[in-house]
């Protein structure tokens, strides 16, 4: 069980949860199953989100296997140029 760390904005769709476990391989199975559990969280994840695994950032490559005891961030995206 991966346990994933929420940024303040994420926390509110997830009612308010720092953090959440979930069980997933890639990143692409941890989106959706965030979804799953706290529906909320869909239109966070629509406006754009990163994910942070052991300090590496993730924007698209949703298929990124996920090691066991990885620590993992969800932070939304912040837009900018």
């Amino acid at each position: 069980m991966l346990e994933v760390q929420l940024s303040g904005t994420l926390r509110d769709a997830a009612n308010g949860a720092a953090s959440i476990n979930i069980e997933a391989a890639t990143i692409r199975e941890l989106l959706r199953k965030v979804v799953e559990q706290y529906p909320r969280m869909a239109e966070k994840l629509e406006a754009g989100i990163a994910v942070s695994i052991d300090g590496n950032i993730f924007r698209d490559n949703w298929g990124e296997a996920i090691p066991a005891q990885a620590e993992i961030f969800l932070l939304p995206r912040i837009p900018g140029g």
